[in-house]
């Protein structure tokens, strides 16, 4: 269970991060979502020196961590634009190798709504990250929605062929849309680029990427069992229920759907320790 977090904004809990809630919540693995390398910042955590948020998340949280980095030559409108385009969030190998110097266990190459991020962008930023990073960072790479680009919208958000390309580029796991999310993602079409992953010797990961995050349980549930049908590894949900992460109720529910009450609990109660 992967839970998305945006901490460039007020935790629903005030001073509590998001990063922390998901985690408390039962998610295993925490993306951070707007991390820019060169200002690294998270709200709700702890007074700390800023090169050290990352080792401070995985001391507070016990979880892998991950962050987005985009391979988009502009932005998404002005600066008032929460999903404008900063330097420290772009997919350079600059920025790669600061994000592993800063303890990021996982890179996700993909684009956030409107900032103009295409397969072939994600392909390219791939090779180059693989050759800055190698095995030292997991390489998570694909598309939640369409991301600003028309042409790659609805069913079309990616394909068996651009699996196969990210799976040759390097990514070590292929994030895709859950059904449901966009147009023409069924339980069919998802479970044939999963299979296209696995045929590579590549996980798959579905998102919640379109604000779902924040249905009613029961839409939650749903999009659970069908990624499970299709044959996903990582179930992947959101940070827009609220801003900045998922509707609290639904990160328990889809965790529950897909694994059952007492290992959701388990994952809750684990102390990060153990």
């Amino acid at each position: 269970m992967a839970a998305e977090t945006i901490g460039a904004v007020t935790p629903l809990l005030g001073d509590i991060s998001n990063a922390e809630l998901a985690s408390a919540l039962g998610a295993d693995i925490v993306l951070l979502n707007l991390f820019d390398v060169l200002h690294p910042a998270i709200e709700g955590l702890p007074e700390h020196v800023p090169e050290d948020t990352i080792h401070l998340v995985k001391k507070l949280t016990g979880r892998l961590i991950g962050i987005n980095l985009e391979p988009a030559a502009g932005g998404a409108g002005g600066t008032d634009n929460i999903w404008h385009m900063t330097e420290g969030r772009r997919a350079t190998a600059e920025n790669a190798r600061r994000a592993r110097d800063m303890g990021v266990d996982l890179i996700v190459v993909t684009g956030n709504p409107g900032i103009g991020v295409s397969n072939e962008d994600i392909c390219a930023a791939l090779k180059e990250l693989k050759a800055a990073v190698g095995e030292d960072v997991i390489l998570v790479a694909g598309k939640m929605h369409a991301s600003g680009v028309l042409a790659e919208s609805g069913r079309g958000v990616l394909t068996p062929d651009e699996v196969r390309a990210f799976a040759d580029a390097g990514a070590d796991i292929i994030l895709m849309p859950a059904p449901g999310t966009v147009p023409g993602m069924t339980e069919e079409v998802l479970a044939e680029l999963v299979q296209e992953a696995h045929a590579r010797g590549r996980l798959a990961l579905s998102s919640i990427g379109t604000s779902q995050e924040g249905a009613d349980v029961q839409t939650i549930r749903s999009i659970a069992l069908m990624s499970k049908m299709a044959g996903v590894d990582i179930h992947h949900i959101g940070d827009s229920g609220y801003t900045g992460i998922a509707v609290p109720e639904n990160i328990i529910a889809y965790s529950e759907a897909i694994r059952g009450r007492r290992h959701t609990l388990r994952s809750m109660a684990r102390s990060r320790l153990r």
